[in-house]
C-alpha cells in the first residue's frame, strides 16, 4: 500500500508548476508601493483645538482607563464589598466563628449602625445573667420588630437563631424573640444591726434574746472568701457561724434540753472573761415520729437559671428524699410569673415520681412569692392528717419582686399561718440578688430554719445529717435572758444576736415569738464580761450613781430560759446561777475563735491587736474531734479571710 502511496504523491508534484521567482518578487515589490500610497488622507491636515491635558473629563476618562486594568478591578471589587457590610445591619451573633461562645460574640466588637428613630437601651458592660423580669416597667422591653430594625449590632435586643440559612438566595434566617430581662445588678440585702454596744451592769443588769440556729450566715461568708472576696459585712451574723458547728455539750434527760454554763478567759483580752451559755436539744427515738408532710415551694423564675441555683436545687432535695419514709407524702408548688402545683401530694416510695416533676422544673418569669406561699400553704393544709407533721420548705435565690414583698407583711401573713401547726423553712440558693432580710423574716416569723447552700456538701449537711433537727422541734420560743451581777461584773456584752434582741418584759410574756429547737440541736450563746476593778472598764462611774454596789453575792449573774414544748400555749422556766467556779467546756477553745473569727470580719472595736493569725492559732489548738472536716474548713476560711485582708 504504501508503494501506491509513493506514486501518487509523485504524480501531485510532477503536476504542480514550479514557481517563479521573478514573478514573485514583482508582485511583492507592487504591494508594497501601494500600501505606502494609500496610507492615511491625501486632504491637508485638519485644522482643530489643542486637546487639553488636564480637566475634569480627562481625569474621568484616565480613571475609567484605569479601573479596566485587571489590578483596577479587583481593587474596586473589593471597596465596594467593604463599604456595602459597613452600611447594611447585620446580626454577627447568628455568623460568629465556630467555637466562639453568644456571650463571646455578644462582647466582640461591632461595626456602627447608622441613628434609628426609636430610642435603645445601652448595651451591657458585661454578659448578662438571666435576671427576673421587672414587671414594674414592661417598657424595657423591646418588640421583636423594633430590634430587627435596631440591628443586632447595638445589643439592643437578644435574638436566638433557630433556623438555617437556605442555599437558594436572598438567605433566610428564621429567628425567636427571646424577652428582654432587666439586669437589676447586685441587689443583695442583708438583715443585721448595729454590733451590741457595750452595757455597764449596774444601769442595765438584763440581758434578753431570742435563740438562734440558723446557719445562713456562715455559707454566706464562705461562699464570698472561697470567691475570693470579703463578705459583706451584714452578712456577718456571729451567732449563726458559732452555732454552724456541732458541740459536745451534755445530753439532756427527762427534759428537751439541758442548759450548760462555763466561766473562761477572753482570748482577745486578758482582764475581761467568756461566760459560755450551750444548749443541748435531745435526740428522740426516730422510729416513733409520726407521719411526715412536705410541700417544697420552688422558685422557678428568670433568675434560677445558674448553675448554682435551679440545678442545685434539684440535686439537694434528690438528696433529702433518701431520709424519708416509704409512708411520707411529698408535694412540689413552683412559682414564678404564676404559682402552680407541679406534683400533688406523693408517697415518699413514689420516688420515680418525685424526681420526674423535680427534673421536669425550668425557670422563666417573675417571681410571684406571694401566690406561691398562698398554695404551698393551702396544698399543707389539704394534706394534714391528725397527728401528722406538716412542713413548708421554701427554696429561692430569696428575690421576692411580685407581689407580697414587705418583710413586716410576710411577717404577718407567716404569723397567721403558723398557728395552724405548718412551720416554714428557707433555703437560699445562689448569689447576686440574695435577699436575706426577707429570707430571715419567713425562717424566724415561721418556726422554721434558714440555711443558704451553695454546695451539694452543704446540701448533705442541711437536708440529710440535720433534717430531723429542722423538721422535728422539740421546744418552742426558747428566750434567754441573764441578769448579771453588779457587784462582780461592771460591765458585759453580747456577742451576736443583734436581730434576735428582746425586751425584757418579753421573757414573761407567752404570747411574744422566739426560736425554736429542733431535735438534736445545739445553741452557743457568748458574753464578754468585765469584773469590777479591772482594768478592761470602759465606762467612768456617775457622778451621781452610788458610789459603791453593796457585795451580796459571788455570783457573775443569773440565768434563766423559758421555752414551750409543741403545741402548749404556755412556757416553763428553767433557771440556773453563774458562778466564777465553772470551768470552760472542751468545746469552748473553738466556738471562741469563731466568735474572733466573726468579729474581724464584721471589723470590731473590741478586739485590740488581735487579729487573723491568732484566731487561725487558737481554732487550730482547739479543734478536737472533727469527723466530717467542718473545723478545718473554718481555718482554711480564717486563712483567706487573712490573704485578703492584707
Amino acid at each position: 500500500m504504501s508503494d501506491d502511496l509513493n506514486d501518487i504523491k509523485a504524480m501531485m508534484q510532477a503536476a504542480t508548476p514550479d514557481p517563479d521567482a521573478d514573478k514573485k518578487a514583482a508582485d511583492l515589490a507592487l504591494a508594497q508601493k501601494n500600501f505606502a500610497a494609500l496610507q492615511g488622507s491625501a486632504d491637508g491636515t485638519r485644522l482643530t483645538v489643542d486637546r487639553p491635558t488636564t480637566g475634569l473629563w480627562t481625569g474621568v476618562k484616565n480613571m475609567i482607563a484605569k479601573l479596566t486594568t485587571p489590578a483596577g478591578l479587583t481593587a474596586s471589587t473589593a471597596l465596594i464589598a467593604v463599604a456595602m457590610i459597613a452600611a447594611l445591619p447585620m446580626d454577627f451573633s447568628s455568623t460568629r466563628p465556630t467555637g466562639v461562645s453568644q456571650t463571646e460574640a455578644q462582647l466582640a466588637p461591632k461595626p456602627a449602625v447608622a441613628p434609628v428613630s426609636k430610642e435603645v437601651p445601652e448595651p451591657a458592660p458585661a454578659p448578662r445573667t438571666a435576671a427576673k423580669r421587672d414587671t414594674a416597667a414592661p417598657e424595657r422591653l423591646m418588640a421583636a420588630d423594633d430590634s430587627l430594625a435596631n440591628g443586632a449590632a447595638n445589643g439592643a435586643a437578644d435574638m436566638q437563631v433557630t433556623g438555617a440559612i437556605a442555599e437558594s438566595a436572598p438567605a433566610q434566617i428564621i429567628r425567636q424573640r427571646e424577652p428582654v430581662l432587666q439586669d437589676r445588678g447586685n441587689t443583695e440585702d442583708f438583715a443585721n444591726a448595729p454590733t451590741n454596744p457595750v452595757q455597764v451592769t449596774s444601769e442595765t443588769p438584763v440581758s434578753t434574746f431570742s435563740i438562734d440556729v440558723d446557719t445562713a450566715s456562715y455559707a454566706v461568708v464562705r461562699n464570698s472568701l472561697t470567691h475570693g472576696q470579703m463578705p459583706p459585712k451584714d452578712a456577718v451574723r456571729i451567732e449563726e457561724m458559732v452555732n454552724y458547728f456541732p458541740y459536745a455539750y451534755p445530753t439532756p434527760e427527762g427534759q428537751p434540753f439541758q442548759p450548760t454554763v462555763s466561766v473562761g478567759q477572753t482570748p482577745w483580752n486578758p482582764d475581761t472573761q467568756l461566760v459560755h451559755i450551750g444548749i443541748q436539744g435531745m435526740l428522740p427515738v426516730l422510729e416513733d415520729r409520726p407521719p411526715l408532710n412536705l410541700v417544697f415551694l420552688i422558685d422557678t423564675s428568670g433568675s434560677m437559671n445558674q448553675a448554682n441555683k435551679l440545678p442545685l436545687l434539684k440535686q439537694s432535695f434528690r438528696l433529702m428524699l433518701s431520709q424519708l419514709r416509704p409512708d411520707d407524702e411529698v408535694a412540689i408548688v413552683a412559682y414564678a410569673g404564676s404559682a402552680g402545683q407541679v406534683l400533688a401530694p406523693t408517697k415518699a416510695a413514689d420516688r420515680t415520681t418525685i424526681l420526674n416533676a423535680l427534673n421536669a422544673l425550668q425557670s422563666g418569669g417573675g417571681t410571684a412569692g406571694q401566690a406561691g406561699l398562698q398554695q404551698a400553704y393551702s396544698v399543707a393544709e389539704q394534706m394534714t392528717q391528725d397527728g401528722d407533721v406538716s412542713r413548708v420548705i421554701l427554696a429561692t435565690d430569696g428575690d421576692f419582686n411580685v407581689g407580697l414583698n414587705d418583710p413586716e407583711q410576710l411577717k404577718t401573713f407567716i404569723e397567721d399561718k403558723r398557728d395552724s401547726g405548718t412551720y416554714l423553712s428557707v433555703l437560699g440558693f445562689g448569689r447576686g440578688n440574695l435577699d436575706d432580710a426577707t429570707m430571715q423574716a419567713l425562717a424566724q416569723n415561721g418556726n422554721g430554719t434558714g440555711a443558704y447552700i451553695d454546695t451539694l456538701s452543704e446540701a448533705q449537711k442541711v437536708l440529710v445529717d440535720q433534717l430531723s433537727g429542722a423538721l422535728f422541734p422539740i421546744a418552742n420560743d426558747v428566750k434567754i435572758q441573764v441578769e448579771f451581777n453588779p457587784a462582780t461584773i461592771a460591765e458585759y456584752r453580747l456577742i451576736g444576736y443583734e436581730t434576735r434582741a428582746l425586751k425584757r418584759e418579753d421573757f414573761n410574756n407567752d404570747k411574744v415569738d422566739a426560736g425554736d429547737i429542733g431535735a438534736g440541736h445545739s445553741v452557743t450563746a457568748l458574753y464578754e464580761v468585765t469584773p469590777t476593778g479591772s482594768a478592761a472598764v470602759l465606762n467612768d462611774p456617775l457622778r451621781y450613781g452610788a458610789s459603791e454596789t453593796p457585795r451580796t453575792s459571788d455570783e457573775l449573774g443569773f440565768l434563766r430560759l423559758r421555752y414551750k414544748t409543741p403545741g402548749d400555749a404556755n412556757s416553763q422556766l428553767v433557771e440556773t446561777a453563774i458562778t466564777p467556779d465553772l470551768g470552760p467546756l472542751s468545746d469552748a477553745g473553738f466556738a471562741s475563735a469563731i466568735a474572733g473569727f466573726g468579729q474581724l470580719l464584721r471589723g470590731s472595736d473590741y478586739l485590740g491587736d488581735w487579729g487573723y493569725a491568732d484566731a487561725i492559732a487558737l481554732a487550730t489548738q482547739t479543734k478536737g474531734d472533727d469527723p466530717f472536716g467542718y473545723r478545718a474548713e473554718a481555718i482554711q476560711l480564717m486563712r483567706l479571710a487573712q490573704s485578703l485582708s492584707e
